[in-house]
């Protein structure tokens, strides 16, 4: 097993061949690592920002190996990185720039070797506490905290293969490998059915052939992980589906940075194409439709969108508070107190603080039910099958609250200022238009009805194997 070491190794990336091979993605022009912390995401192209943020060195934290680190150690380490993130991330959005630097500082400080167990040699944060500092992120920059999504669920999944896989895959994470995601097909494919085929090779190798768009992470990641449809050797499609784990930069990999959602616009979503790209057979995954790493992953992808949404909302506070501090014009309707005394203006800005709390308790307590349902690997146990259908019900009714709630603090926000708050300048619509982004992912009235058919009916919440077109019935 690989552990985390004081120095900073060279990241696989900066040493591998053009050719994309398992020791990782090939190496940057001039073939060294990119540790240079005076780079601006502004001055990096698409391509250049890609080779970026995937030739840096390993990821290095201030703990020695073994040790759990706290909340309050974690918020003292990252702390500091959020706040420059900060301080550009409305700037970002605003010319849509592409954090390639600001993430891969965050990669070097270790945020994505968290939830690695510490018997792997990585820190072992404990799933509540990850979920809170990811919310400190979401403050910081959601879109930031977004695309992290994607390398979340592949590593909290890794929990679920054999202990070969395990060991291969949280070394090469430990190393600084990302995973993004290449899920969705927006046409073509029917239902629970995927067009993207995995053909597999008499020497266990696969051959990946499909196009992807929602690929959230993937522009800032080392790797992406595609679901496909499973060909055997004779191309006889197999039912569920796979995920082939590839390099971003292997041959036959082409990336587009086309996502043109009015929010959220820099969490790399957009489309991936794969033609005739080699899959090694340790880069091939099996998934169990209706196991427990399937009902494990479906709310561990939503709590990741609540902890963004929950972010936003503390921001908003923040944005409220500070606006209202700075003001010192008021209305001729107005009591003729300073924007800081006025009464009804600090109520609004209250009221917007007591919201975001419930928003964040909720989120937080529905983390607390995920991390009591992540020791259950298999549906066996009696229990299993409850801890996991309490932890999905748990983030169900948080979506079903959460980001309507969010998104009414964003609009109300408004209300502590004047005009002046409508100013592109100030960029504050970007937080109704990026929670309202987070919020459409998963349609709210679906969660009801789960939540809904489980309490009359007792129905467990599963969902299918992928997003499709569905024909109306005769």
């Amino acid at each position: 097993m690989s552990s985390l070491s004081t120095h900073t190794p060279a990241h696989p990336a900066a040493v591998a061949d053009a050719a994309g091979t398992d020791a990782g993605t090939p190496a940057a022009t001039g073939g060294a690592s990119n540790t240079s912390t005076t780079a601006s995401s502004a001055d990096l192209s698409f391509a250049e920002g890609l080779r970026y943020v995937t030739t840096q060195d390993a990821p290095v934290t201030p703990w020695e190996a073994g040790h759990k680190p706290s909340l309050a150690e974690l918020r003292e380490h990252f702390g500091p990185i959020f706040d420059r993130i900060a301080l550009g991330a409305s700037e970002r959005e605003a010319h849509r720039v592409l954090p390639f630097v600001e993430i891969a500082e965050l990669n070097r400080a270790g945020f994505t070797v968290l939830r690695v167990p510490t018997e792997y040699g990585g820190p072992g944060v404990s799933f509540t506490d990850w979920v809170q500092l990811l919310i400190d992120l979401a403050a910081a920059d959601p879109n930031i905290a977004h695309q992290y999504r994607s390398h979340a669920g592949f590593a909290e999944t890794l929990r679920y293969q054999n202990e070969q896989t395990r060991e291969f895959w949280y070394a090469k994470v430990l190393a600084g490998d990302t995973v993004g995601n290449a899920s969705t097909e927006v046409s073509g494919n029917t239902l629970n059915t995927l067009n993207t085929t995995l053909a597999v090779q008499a020497d266990g190798t696969g051959v990946l052939n499909g196009a992807k768009y929602y690929c959230t992470g993937t522009a800032y990641a080392t790797h992406t992980r595609v679901s496909a449809t499973l060909l055997d050797t004779d191309g006889t499609p197999t039912e569920g589906r796979q995920f082939a784990v590839v390099s971003t930069r292997a041959p036959g990999v082409e990336l587009e940075d086309d996502w043109n959602g009015f929010g959220q616009s820099l969490t790399g979503t957009g489309t991936t194409r794969f033609t005739d790209v080699r899959v090694a057979p340790e880069h091939i995954l099996n998934r169990v439709p209706g196991s427990a790493e399937a009902q494990f992953e479906a709310p561990l992808f939503q709590i990741v969108l609540l902890a963004v949404l929950a972010g936003i909302a503390r921001n908003v506070v923040n944005d409220a508070a500070a606006g209202v501090h700075r003001r010192t014009r008021s209305f001729n309707t107005g009591l003729g107190v300073p924007h800081s005394e006025d009464p009804q203006i600090l109520g609004v800005v209250g009221r917007l603080s007591a919201q975001a709390f419930v928003v964040e308790s909720a989120v937080v307590e529905a983390a607390r039910r995920l991390e009591a349902a992540e020791g259950v690997l298999s549906l066996e146990d009696p229990d299993a099958q409850r801890l996991l259908t309490e932890a999905e019900l748990a983030v169900e009714r948080a979506h079903v609250t959460v980001p309507s709630i969010v998104t009414s603090i964003c609009s109300e926000l408004f209300l502590t200022g004047g005009a002046s708050n409508t100013s592109r300048e100030k960029n504050l619509d970007r937080h109704w238009r990026n929670a309202q982004t987070v919020a459409t992912h998963n349609p709210i009235v679906f969660r009801e009805r789960i939540i809904g058919d489980y309490l009359v009916n007792g129905t467990v919440p599963e969902g299918l194997n992928a997003i499709g077109e569905v024909t109306r019935a005769s």
